[in-house]
Protein backbone atom coordinates (compact mmCIF):
# COMPACT_ATOMS: atom_id res chain seq x y z
CA UNK A 1 0.00 0.00 0.00
CA UNK A 2 1.34 3.41 -0.97
CA UNK A 3 0.81 6.42 1.25
CA UNK A 4 0.98 9.86 -0.33
CA UNK A 5 2.79 12.21 2.04
CA UNK A 6 2.77 15.89 1.07
CA UNK A 7 5.72 18.04 2.11
CA UNK A 8 4.96 21.28 3.93
CA UNK A 9 5.28 24.37 1.73
CA UNK A 10 8.18 26.61 2.57
CA UNK A 11 6.23 29.42 4.24
CA UNK A 12 4.43 27.26 6.86
CA UNK A 13 7.59 25.26 7.43
CA UNK A 14 9.56 28.48 7.88
CA UNK A 15 7.02 29.70 10.46
CA UNK A 16 7.41 26.47 12.45
CA UNK A 17 11.20 26.68 12.40
CA UNK A 18 11.34 30.36 13.40
CA UNK A 19 8.98 29.83 16.36
CA UNK A 20 10.95 26.80 17.59
CA UNK A 21 14.32 28.58 17.31
CA UNK A 22 13.16 31.76 19.05
CA UNK A 23 11.65 29.94 22.01
CA UNK A 24 14.54 27.48 22.32
CA UNK A 25 17.02 30.33 22.65
CA UNK A 26 14.71 32.01 25.14
CA UNK A 27 14.53 28.87 27.29
CA UNK A 28 18.31 28.43 27.28
CA UNK A 29 18.72 32.05 28.36
CA UNK A 30 16.16 31.55 31.15
CA UNK A 31 18.12 28.60 32.49
CA UNK A 32 21.33 30.64 32.55
CA UNK A 33 19.84 33.68 34.30
CA UNK A 34 17.75 32.12 37.08
CA UNK A 35 18.28 29.46 39.68
CA UNK A 36 14.62 29.32 40.76
CA UNK A 37 13.34 27.04 37.97
CA UNK A 38 12.88 23.61 39.57
CA UNK A 39 11.85 20.51 37.64
CA UNK A 40 8.14 19.69 37.59
CA UNK A 41 7.01 23.24 38.41
CA UNK A 42 3.24 23.57 37.79
CA UNK A 43 3.26 19.91 36.80
CA UNK A 44 -0.49 19.62 37.41
CA UNK A 45 -0.88 21.40 34.05
CA UNK A 46 0.83 18.47 32.27
CA UNK A 47 -1.60 15.70 33.34
CA UNK A 48 -3.98 16.29 30.46
CA UNK A 49 -7.69 16.97 30.09
CA UNK A 50 -10.56 15.14 28.43
CA UNK A 51 -11.12 11.39 28.43
CA UNK A 52 -10.76 11.38 24.64
CA UNK A 53 -7.19 12.71 24.90
CA UNK A 54 -6.24 10.61 27.93
CA UNK A 55 -7.39 7.46 26.13
CA UNK A 56 -4.84 8.27 23.41
CA UNK A 57 -2.02 8.95 25.89
CA UNK A 58 -2.36 12.70 25.31
CA UNK A 59 -1.21 12.44 21.68
CA UNK A 60 -3.64 15.09 20.39
CA UNK A 61 -1.65 18.31 19.85
CA UNK A 62 -1.99 18.09 16.05
CA UNK A 63 -5.62 16.90 15.99
CA UNK A 64 -7.30 18.79 18.84
CA UNK A 65 -10.29 20.98 18.00
CA UNK A 66 -13.02 22.87 19.84
CA UNK A 67 -13.27 23.23 23.61
CA UNK A 68 -10.32 21.00 24.53
CA UNK A 69 -8.03 22.98 22.20
CA UNK A 70 -7.85 25.79 24.76
CA UNK A 71 -5.64 23.45 26.79
CA UNK A 72 -3.98 21.21 24.19
CA UNK A 73 -3.26 23.64 21.36
CA UNK A 74 -5.10 26.96 21.04
CA UNK A 75 -4.70 26.85 17.24
CA UNK A 76 -7.44 24.19 17.19
CA UNK A 77 -10.00 26.77 18.37
CA UNK A 78 -10.12 28.05 14.78
CA UNK A 79 -11.81 24.72 13.88
CA UNK A 80 -14.66 25.13 16.37
CA UNK A 81 -17.71 24.23 14.31
CA UNK A 82 -20.52 25.14 16.67
CA UNK A 83 -21.64 28.48 18.07
CA UNK A 84 -20.73 27.17 21.54
CA UNK A 85 -18.96 23.99 22.62
CA UNK A 86 -18.88 23.04 26.30
CA UNK A 87 -16.53 20.42 27.72
CA UNK A 88 -16.25 19.07 31.26
CA UNK A 89 -14.27 16.33 33.00
CA UNK A 90 -13.97 14.87 36.48
CA UNK A 91 -11.42 12.29 37.58
CA UNK A 92 -9.94 10.99 40.81
CA UNK A 93 -6.43 9.70 41.41
CA UNK A 94 -4.70 7.70 44.14
CA UNK A 95 -7.87 5.88 45.23
CA UNK A 96 -9.88 9.09 45.31
CA UNK A 97 -7.43 11.13 47.37
CA UNK A 98 -6.80 13.68 44.59
CA UNK A 99 -9.63 15.31 42.64
CA UNK A 100 -9.05 16.65 39.12
CA UNK A 101 -11.71 18.78 37.41
CA UNK A 102 -11.80 20.61 34.10
CA UNK A 103 -14.38 22.76 32.33
CA UNK A 104 -14.00 24.56 29.03
CA UNK A 105 -15.96 26.76 26.63
CA UNK A 106 -15.24 27.38 22.95
CA UNK A 107 -17.05 29.83 20.68
CA UNK A 108 -16.81 30.07 16.89
CA UNK A 109 -16.53 33.80 16.16
CA UNK A 110 -16.73 33.16 12.41
CA UNK A 111 -15.45 30.53 9.97
CA UNK A 112 -11.87 31.69 10.47
CA UNK A 113 -11.49 32.33 14.20
CA UNK A 114 -12.52 31.10 17.63
CA UNK A 115 -12.12 31.93 21.29
CA UNK A 116 -12.06 29.70 24.36
CA UNK A 117 -11.88 29.68 28.14
CA UNK A 118 -10.88 26.83 30.47
CA UNK A 119 -10.57 26.24 34.20
CA UNK A 120 -8.62 23.43 35.89
CA UNK A 121 -8.62 22.39 39.54
CA UNK A 122 -6.34 19.70 40.96
CA UNK A 123 -6.64 19.29 44.72
CA UNK A 124 -6.27 17.10 47.76
CA UNK A 125 -8.96 18.06 50.27
CA UNK A 126 -9.46 17.37 53.98
CA UNK A 127 -5.78 17.01 54.86
CA UNK A 128 -5.29 16.72 58.66
CA UNK A 129 -3.19 19.53 60.15
CA UNK A 130 -1.38 17.97 63.11
CA UNK A 131 1.05 20.81 63.81
CA UNK A 132 -1.02 21.75 66.86
CA UNK A 133 -1.70 18.18 68.01
CA UNK A 134 0.50 18.56 71.10
CA UNK A 135 -0.24 21.53 73.33
CA UNK A 136 2.28 23.59 75.30
CA UNK A 137 2.03 21.17 78.23
CA UNK A 138 3.08 18.21 76.08
CA UNK A 139 -0.42 16.71 76.04
CA UNK A 140 -1.89 15.10 72.92
CA UNK A 141 -5.21 16.74 72.11
CA UNK A 142 -6.99 15.44 69.02
CA UNK A 143 -9.44 18.33 69.15
CA UNK A 144 -6.59 20.55 67.97
CA UNK A 145 -6.47 18.76 64.61
CA UNK A 146 -7.92 20.82 61.75
CA UNK A 147 -8.41 20.13 58.05
CA UNK A 148 -7.11 22.01 55.02
CA UNK A 149 -6.85 21.67 51.24
CA UNK A 150 -3.90 21.83 48.88
CA UNK A 151 -5.38 23.05 45.60
CA UNK A 152 -3.98 24.18 42.24
CA UNK A 153 -6.07 26.27 39.84
CA UNK A 154 -5.48 27.42 36.28
CA UNK A 155 -7.62 29.83 34.24
CA UNK A 156 -6.86 29.90 30.51
CA UNK A 157 -8.14 32.38 27.90
CA UNK A 158 -7.26 31.59 24.27
CA UNK A 159 -7.83 32.88 20.74
CA UNK A 160 -7.09 31.32 17.35
CA UNK A 161 -7.32 32.33 13.71
CA UNK A 162 -6.79 30.74 10.32
CA UNK A 163 -3.93 32.40 8.47
CA UNK A 164 -3.76 33.37 4.80
CA UNK A 165 -1.75 30.25 3.99
CA UNK A 166 -4.27 27.50 3.31
CA UNK A 167 -4.38 24.93 6.12
CA UNK A 168 -2.33 26.97 8.60
CA UNK A 169 -3.75 28.14 11.95
CA UNK A 170 -2.22 30.04 14.85
CA UNK A 171 -3.43 30.37 18.42
CA UNK A 172 -2.28 31.91 21.66
CA UNK A 173 -3.41 31.82 25.27
CA UNK A 174 -2.82 33.55 28.57
CA UNK A 175 -3.11 31.63 31.82
CA UNK A 176 -3.56 32.74 35.40
CA UNK A 177 -2.43 30.28 38.07
CA UNK A 178 -3.55 30.15 41.68
CA UNK A 179 -2.02 27.69 44.15
CA UNK A 180 -3.17 27.41 47.76
CA UNK A 181 -1.93 25.22 50.63
CA UNK A 182 -4.39 25.84 53.45
CA UNK A 183 -3.51 28.94 55.44
CA UNK A 184 0.20 28.12 55.17
CA UNK A 185 1.06 29.27 51.65
CA UNK A 186 -0.38 30.64 48.43
CA UNK A 187 0.89 31.74 45.04
CA UNK A 188 -0.23 33.69 42.00
CA UNK A 189 1.25 32.93 38.60
CA UNK A 190 1.05 34.10 35.00
CA UNK A 191 2.16 32.57 31.71
CA UNK A 192 1.70 32.48 27.93
CA UNK A 193 1.22 29.56 25.52
CA UNK A 194 1.20 29.51 21.71
CA UNK A 195 0.47 26.92 19.07
CA UNK A 196 0.34 26.16 15.35
CA UNK A 197 -1.52 23.58 13.28
CA UNK A 198 -1.15 22.81 9.59
CA UNK A 199 -3.32 20.57 7.41
CA UNK A 200 -2.02 19.09 4.18
CA UNK A 201 -4.31 18.06 1.34
CA UNK A 202 -3.53 14.38 1.85
CA UNK A 203 -4.85 13.32 5.28
CA UNK A 204 -1.92 14.64 7.34
CA UNK A 205 -1.94 17.25 10.07
CA UNK A 206 1.00 18.77 11.95
CA UNK A 207 0.98 20.62 15.26
CA UNK A 208 3.31 22.56 17.52
CA UNK A 209 2.43 23.59 21.06
CA UNK A 210 4.74 25.80 23.12
CA UNK A 211 3.83 25.89 26.79
CA UNK A 212 5.17 28.62 29.07
CA UNK A 213 6.74 30.29 26.06
CA UNK A 214 8.21 33.15 28.11
CA UNK A 215 8.69 31.06 31.30
CA UNK A 216 5.71 31.06 33.66
CA UNK A 217 6.24 32.44 37.16
CA UNK A 218 4.64 31.72 40.52
CA UNK A 219 5.04 34.27 43.33
CA UNK A 220 4.86 32.35 46.62
CA UNK A 221 3.86 33.88 49.97
CA UNK A 222 4.15 31.82 53.18
CA UNK A 223 2.09 32.71 56.26
CA UNK A 224 3.36 30.45 59.02
CA UNK A 225 2.71 31.54 62.60
CA UNK A 226 5.46 31.33 65.21
CA UNK A 227 4.09 28.14 66.75
CA UNK A 228 4.07 26.37 63.38
CA UNK A 229 7.60 27.57 62.64
CA UNK A 230 8.69 26.12 65.97
CA UNK A 231 7.13 22.77 65.06
CA UNK A 232 8.90 22.82 61.69
CA UNK A 233 12.22 23.59 63.34
CA UNK A 234 11.80 20.91 66.02
CA UNK A 235 10.92 18.22 63.47
CA UNK A 236 13.84 19.11 61.19
CA UNK A 237 11.76 20.67 58.39
CA UNK A 238 12.99 23.65 56.41
CA UNK A 239 11.06 26.84 57.09
CA UNK A 240 10.10 28.15 53.63
CA UNK A 241 10.54 31.78 52.63
CA UNK A 242 8.70 33.94 50.11
CA UNK A 243 10.06 33.75 46.59
CA UNK A 244 9.55 33.29 42.86
CA UNK A 245 9.27 29.95 41.06
CA UNK A 246 9.69 29.71 37.29
CA UNK A 247 8.36 27.10 34.88
CA UNK A 248 10.63 26.76 31.83
CA UNK A 249 9.23 26.30 28.29
CA UNK A 250 8.04 22.96 26.97
CA UNK A 251 7.50 22.14 23.29
CA UNK A 252 5.19 19.48 21.91
CA UNK A 253 5.53 18.42 18.27
CA UNK A 254 2.67 16.37 16.81
CA UNK A 255 1.97 14.55 13.54
CA UNK A 256 -1.38 12.94 12.78
CA UNK A 257 -2.50 10.82 9.86
CA UNK A 258 -6.24 10.24 9.40
CA UNK A 259 -7.44 7.81 6.74
CA UNK A 260 -11.00 6.91 5.70
CA UNK A 261 -11.90 3.22 5.63
CA UNK A 262 -15.04 3.51 3.52
CA UNK A 263 -17.66 6.02 2.39
CA UNK A 264 -19.81 5.56 5.49
CA UNK A 265 -17.64 7.73 7.71
CA UNK A 266 -15.44 5.03 9.23
CA UNK A 267 -11.81 6.01 9.70
CA UNK A 268 -8.57 5.21 11.48
CA UNK A 269 -6.26 7.92 12.80
CA UNK A 270 -2.89 7.79 14.53
CA UNK A 271 -0.82 10.54 16.10
CA UNK A 272 2.72 10.72 17.41
CA UNK A 273 3.61 13.55 19.79
CA UNK A 274 7.03 14.36 21.25
CA UNK A 275 7.32 16.48 24.41
CA UNK A 276 10.57 18.46 24.57
CA UNK A 277 11.31 19.75 28.08
CA UNK A 278 14.00 22.34 28.85
CA UNK A 279 14.53 21.94 32.61
CA UNK A 280 17.34 19.38 32.46
CA UNK A 281 17.46 15.60 32.52
CA UNK A 282 14.18 13.80 33.17
CA UNK A 283 13.50 10.11 33.46
CA UNK A 284 12.03 9.81 29.96
CA UNK A 285 12.88 7.75 26.89
CA UNK A 286 15.48 10.23 25.60
CA UNK A 287 17.08 11.99 28.54
CA UNK A 288 19.72 14.70 28.14
CA UNK A 289 20.57 18.20 29.32
CA UNK A 290 19.11 20.72 28.87
CA UNK A 291 16.53 18.99 26.62
CA UNK A 292 14.72 15.69 27.22
CA UNK A 293 12.34 14.02 24.73
CA UNK A 294 9.21 12.14 25.77
CA UNK A 295 7.29 10.50 22.87
CA UNK A 296 3.72 9.23 23.14
CA UNK A 297 1.46 7.61 20.57
CA UNK A 298 -2.32 7.45 20.21
CA UNK A 299 -4.73 5.72 17.84
CA UNK A 300 -8.44 6.36 17.23
CA UNK A 301 -10.89 4.30 15.20
CA UNK A 302 -14.22 5.91 14.31
CA UNK A 303 -17.32 4.01 13.26
CA UNK A 304 -20.29 5.71 11.55
CA UNK A 305 -19.54 9.03 13.27
CA UNK A 306 -21.16 7.47 16.33
CA UNK A 307 -18.61 5.30 18.14
CA UNK A 308 -14.89 5.88 18.72
CA UNK A 309 -12.35 3.44 20.11
CA UNK A 310 -9.02 4.83 21.37
CA UNK A 311 -5.75 3.49 22.71
CA UNK A 312 -2.27 4.79 23.30
CA UNK A 313 1.06 4.37 25.03
CA UNK A 314 3.09 7.02 26.84
CA UNK A 315 5.28 7.76 29.86
CA UNK A 316 8.04 5.59 28.39
CA UNK A 317 11.10 5.40 30.60
CA UNK A 318 13.82 3.05 31.79
CA UNK A 319 13.47 1.70 35.33
CA UNK A 320 15.90 -0.37 37.39
CA UNK A 321 14.65 -3.66 38.86
CA UNK A 322 15.63 -5.03 42.25
CA UNK A 323 18.38 -7.06 40.54
CA UNK A 324 19.83 -3.83 39.06
CA UNK A 325 18.67 -4.64 35.53
CA UNK A 326 17.13 -1.87 33.46
CA UNK A 327 13.92 -2.40 31.56
CA UNK A 328 11.66 -0.19 29.47
CA UNK A 329 8.46 0.81 31.23
CA UNK A 330 5.44 2.45 29.62
CA UNK A 331 1.87 3.46 30.39
CA UNK A 332 -0.91 1.97 28.22
CA UNK A 333 -4.29 3.67 28.01
CA UNK A 334 -7.62 2.81 26.38
CA UNK A 335 -10.87 4.67 25.91
CA UNK A 336 -14.15 4.91 24.02
CA UNK A 337 -16.46 7.68 22.88
CA UNK A 338 -20.11 7.82 21.86
CA UNK A 339 -21.87 10.71 20.13
CA UNK A 340 -25.63 11.27 20.28
CA UNK A 341 -26.64 14.25 18.18
CA UNK A 342 -25.11 17.20 20.07
CA UNK A 343 -23.76 15.24 23.05
CA UNK A 344 -20.41 13.42 23.10
CA UNK A 345 -19.59 11.09 26.01
CA UNK A 346 -15.99 9.92 26.47
CA UNK A 347 -14.41 7.40 28.82
CA UNK A 348 -10.75 6.51 29.48
CA UNK A 349 -9.01 3.92 31.63
CA UNK A 350 -5.74 5.58 32.56
CA UNK A 351 -3.41 6.72 35.32
CA UNK A 352 -0.73 9.38 35.81
CA UNK A 353 2.13 6.96 36.46
CA UNK A 354 3.00 3.78 34.58
CA UNK A 355 1.50 0.30 34.47
CA UNK A 356 2.95 -0.71 37.83
CA UNK A 357 3.45 2.33 40.07
CA UNK A 358 -0.07 3.77 40.30
CA UNK A 359 -3.65 2.56 40.33
CA UNK A 360 -5.59 3.09 37.15
CA UNK A 361 -8.46 5.56 37.15
CA UNK A 362 -11.79 5.74 35.37
CA UNK A 363 -12.06 9.12 33.67
CA UNK A 364 -15.28 10.49 32.20
CA UNK A 365 -15.82 13.64 30.18
CA UNK A 366 -18.66 15.17 28.21
CA UNK A 367 -18.97 17.65 25.36
CA UNK A 368 -22.06 19.62 24.38
CA UNK A 369 -22.21 20.99 20.81
CA UNK A 370 -24.66 23.88 20.84
CA UNK A 371 -26.06 25.86 17.91
CA UNK A 372 -26.80 29.56 18.17
CA UNK A 373 -30.24 30.14 19.74
CA UNK A 374 -32.74 31.19 17.12
CA UNK A 375 -33.87 34.32 19.01
CA UNK A 376 -30.39 35.49 20.01
CA UNK A 377 -29.57 38.96 18.74
CA UNK A 378 -33.09 39.56 17.39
Amino acid sequence: MLVDVQILPMKPLFSFIILIVVVLFGSINAQETTTTAPKYSNEFLQIGVGADALGQSNAVVASTEGSSATYWNPAGLALTKKWLEVGAMHSEYFAGIAKYDFISLAHAIDNKSGIGFSMIRFAVDDIPNTTQLIDNGGNVNYDRITLFSAADYAFILAYARKLKIEGLRFGGSVKLIRRVVGNFANAWGFGLDAGLQYDTKKNWRFGLMTRDITSTFNAWVFTLDEETKKVFSTTGNVIPTNGMEFTLPRFILGTQGKFPINLKGDYVAGELDIDITTDGKRNVLFSASPFSLDPHLGVEVGIRKFFMFRCGIGNMQYVTDIDSKKRLSFQPNIGVGIQFAQVVLNYAFTDIGDQSTALYSNVFSVKLLLDKPANLGQ
